[in-house]
């Protein structure tokens, strides 16, 4: 018997699968759907996580929807996002 807690039905439906988290925190986002799977995986709105790294609602959607790309400080907020979900959300918390 494992003392791995079972995963609730919120976190499995942000869950993301191991390889792509592993690709994501090296700053390799391929897509729009990386950077939208990460918001999710992190659990928060487009409105909430844009608040959270300090970006506009509008540079996370052109983000997402592949028109732009992260660059510079932002892939590392991003990378960060990858490992640490938690203190995304914790600063989303210290932000309100």
């Amino acid at each position: 018997m494992s003392d791995e807690p079972e995963l609730t039905d919120t976190q499995f439906e942000r869950a993301i699968p191991a390889r792509l988290r592993k690709r994501l925190k090296q700053g390799c986002f391929e897509s729009g759907e990386d950077i939208a799977a990460l918001r999710r995986f992190v659990g928060l709105t487009q409105a909430e996580f844009a608040r959270a790294i300090e970006i506009s609602v509008h540079t996370l959607r052109n983000w997402e929807q592949g028109r732009r790309k992260p660059q510079g400080p932002a892939l590392a907020l991003l990378r960060i996002a990858a490992r640490h979900p938690r203190i995304i959300r914790e600063n989303l918390e210290s932000a309100a």
